[in-house]
């Protein structure tokens, strides 16, 4: 891992877009908590229905028009190169520079996943019409994509979207750091020289953490999952726990040279805050 540590430090949080007034008000107290840390800029995730797609921009433009750095997502998934070059040039006219490229999921009712397959040929895509303008992230996943039929597929895919023109990536969250580590081995085997930022999950609900991780395909290691089966109904010790898990997670990964932290906040500003807190007590102490 030693090439990452010549990166400097990047932190940075997840948003998705809100679909009610509560939750436009509830977002925009939760951003200005997080924006006490200076993070490298905010993501905002990417709807590939219409009117999911329109609250996307409408949350992006918002952060950028505070004058906070926001990266939005785009994805293949129901996507046009004419709609995806509108969005391009729309975000080129308001001043942002930082792009989420990636595949996507294909929603549930949506037929066609749209002109563009792969997250690589989205990066070639934005690159041929926009060269250099945009900084592009694009995904990593340390214990490999759901989808991918093998270890060694996935690995190539992410190849493919490096040498496509992607500048750094995020990976999908995980627990186990070993599996982080290992893909970095990978990352400099191949001589990928770019920042791979893990990507954090803070632990709150556990039936909610187990759809996601059944989703994402990221694992939950099973000393974890039965420290919080054992749990119950008691959401304290659960947030306790959690927190304790994901701080230690973070030190390690800090401490060992990754070259930034990725929070997925969910939209809330409190275990991430209490997450940060802990974490650079540590680091201080």
């Amino acid at each position: 891992m030693q090439s990452q540590k010549k990166f400097p430090a990047t932190f940075s949080f997840e948003l998705f877009p809100p679909q009610t007034p509560e939750g436009i008000e509830k977002l925009r107290v939760a951003r200005s908590q997080l924006a006490q840390f200076n993070p490298k800029f905010f993501s905002v995730t990417y709807g590939a229905g219409g009117s999911t797609r329109d609250r996307t921009i409408e949350t992006v433009l918002e952060i950028q028009a505070e004058g906070r750095t926001v990266a939005p997502h785009l994805s293949c998934i129901g996507s046009t190169r004419e709609n995806i070059y509108a969005l391009l040039k729309k975000y080129q006219e308001n001043g942002i520079q930082h792009l989420v490229a990636l595949r996507g999921d294909l929603p549930s009712g949506m037929a066609q996943a749209g002109e563009f397959r792969y997250a690589n040929e989205l990066v070639t895509f934005i690159r041929q019409e926009f060269g250099d303008l945009f900084r592009i992230e694009v995904a990593a996943y340390p214990e490999y994509h759901p989808q991918s039929r093998s270890a060694q597929d996935d690995f190539k895919n992410f190849i493919k979207k490096i040498e496509a023109g992607a500048d750094s990536a995020i990976t999908q969250y995980f627990y186990n750091a070993d599996a982080y580590f290992h893909f970095i081995d990978q990352c400099e085997a191949a001589n990928l020289r770019i920042p791979v930022v893990p990507g954090i999950m803070p632990i709150n609900k556990f039936t909610q953490l187990v759809r996601f991780s059944d989703t994402c395909g990221a694992e939950i290691p099973r000393w974890i999952r039965k420290k919080l089966e054992g749990y119950g109904d008691d959401s304290a010790s659960i947030t306790a726990f959690g927190l304790d898990v994901v701080t230690e997670l973070c030190d390690h990964l800090l401490k060992a040279g990754a070259p930034g932290l990725h929070f997925y906040t969910l939209n809330s500003a409190t275990l991430t805050t209490k997450i940060w807190q802990r974490l650079f007590s540590n680091l201080s102490s």
